[in-house]
C-alpha cells in the first residue's frame, strides 16, 4: 500500500460536522492535519476542539500549505470556492466528498450536476489537480464518537490517477476498520453521490448510522 509518512492533509470545510470528523480521525492516525474555513478564528477553534495537533486557518492558507487537500463544503459554494483556489490546488492530489443533496418533506435526493456530479465538476475547475472521489459515506457521528475504536466501512475511491486514487485508498485505511476500494473512473463518481440520499434514508428508517461494505474482495 502507498506510504503516507510525512504528507499533510488540509480539509476545506473542516468546521462543518463530515471535514471536522475526519480531521479527527486522521489527526488521531498521526497526520498533520489543517482545517480550513472561511474564518481563519473558527477554524482554528475547531481545530483545538478535536487536539492531536490539529492546525487551523483560512481556506487558501491551509490548501497552499498541505500535500493533500480534502474538499467537504456545502455543495451550494463548491464550485466558487474551488475557483477561487485553483493556483492553491494546482498539482496537489484533491480528495472531493461532497454531495449535492436537496431536502423537502420526503426526504434526500440527488440534485442535478451540470458536469455529472461534484467531482467532476472539481476536475474541470481544477484541471492542473488530481481529483479524486472519495468519503461521502462515512457517518460525522460516528467519526466523531470517541467510543468508536473502528469504523465499519469501505470507502468507495473514484478517480482516473492510479497514484492518486491508490494514495486516497492508503488515506482511508489510516482510520482503523477502514478499507479504501477502487470504485472506478471519475465519471462513475454521480451514482456514488446519489447514494448518499438513500444511506440518509436508511438511517432515518433504522435510527441507524450506516455505511457500506463490499463483499468478495
Amino acid at each position: 500500500m502507498t506510504e503516507l509518512n510525512g504528507l499533510s492533509i488540509a480539509i476545506l470545510g473542516g468546521t462543518g460536522d463530515q471535514g471536522k470528523g475526519l480531521a479527527r480521525r486522521f489527526a488521531l492516525a498521526g497526520h498533520q492535519v489543517l482545517i480550513g474555513s472561511r474564518s481563519a478564528q473558527r477554524a482554528q477553534e475547531a481545530a483545538d476542539s478535536i487536539g492531536a495537533g490539529a492546525g487551523g486557518g483560512e481556506n487558501a492558507d491551509v490548501a497552499a500549505r498541505a500535500d493533500i487537500v480534502i474538499v467537504a463544503v456545502p455543495y451550494e459554494g463548491h464550485k466558487a470556492l474551488l475557483e477561487s483556489l485553483r493556483g492553491e490546488l494546482a498539482g496537489k492530489i484533491v480528495i472531493d466528498c461532497v454531495n449535492p443533496l436537496g431536502f423537502d418533506k420526503q426526504g434526500a435526493y440527488a440534485l442535478p450536476v451540470e458536469e455529472g456530479s461534484a467531482a467532476q465538476q472539481a476536475a474541470a475547475v481544477l484541471p492542473d489537480s488530481r481529483v479524486v472521489a472519495a468519503f461521502h459515506h462515512v457517518s460525522a457521528v460516528v467519526l466523531m464518537d470517541p467510543a468508536v475504536d473502528k469504523v465499519d466501512l469501505d470507502v468507495l475511491v473514484l478517480g482516473d490517477d492510479r497514484e492518486a486514487t491508490d494514495t486516497v485508498r492508503a488515506l482511508a485505511e489510516a482510520i482503523p476498520g477502514v478499507r479504501g476500494v477502487y470504485g472506478g473512473r471519475l465519471r462513475n463518481a454521480h451514482q456514488v453521490e446519489a447514494l448518499t440520499a438513500n444511506i440518509i434514508s436508511v438511517n432515518r428508517r433504522y435510527k441507524a448510522h450506516a455505511g457500506l461494505r463490499i463483499t468478495d474482495i
